[in-house]
């Protein structure tokens, strides 16, 4: 029985056509994704933003614009009695030089480019944010 909403709130930071994840473990699981986390209560999902950039990569964004609001009814992959709503945006990392991974969870983060023809993303909305952000860029 689905009793929680867990809303998601993730960034597709785009440089020289290619765009930033992050490589981490998550339940047993090695996960690639995009940067961005869990809306906290009384939070907005700009703020959202703003804060996870902060927590895990040391650096402030510029939130360039919308890109994509989950449409369709998702359950956790991780917890069977939770909703998913995910929220994606277009930004740019204001200053590179402060990049530094702040959160022990990140392995790693790399720079995969966006014109692909395969989707390298495992999470079925992150699947969709990247299909987007290609449809945007073309």
């Amino acid at each position: 029985m689905i009793d929680k909403l867990n809303i998601r709130v993730y960034a597709t930071a785009v440089k020289d056509r290619k765009v930033l994840v992050l490589h981490e473990e998550y339940a047993g699981e090695q996960l690639m994704k995009l940067p961005g986390g869990g809306l906290e209560f009384g939070e907005g999902v700009l703020d959202c933003l703003h804060r996870e950039f902060e927590e895990e990569l040391n650096v402030k964004i510029n939130i360039l614009e919308h890109l994509y609001t989950q449409e369709e009814f998702v359950v956790s992959r991780f917890r069977d009695n939770e909703q998913l709503l995910t929220v994606y945006y277009l930004v740019e990392i204001i200053d590179e030089n402060e990049f530094l991974i702040m959160d022990p969870c990140i392995e790693k983060t790399e720079w995969i480019p966006i014109d692909t023809d395969g989707n390298p993303f495992i999470l079925p909305v992150d699947k969709i944010a990247f299909e987007k952000l290609k449809e945007r860029l073309l």
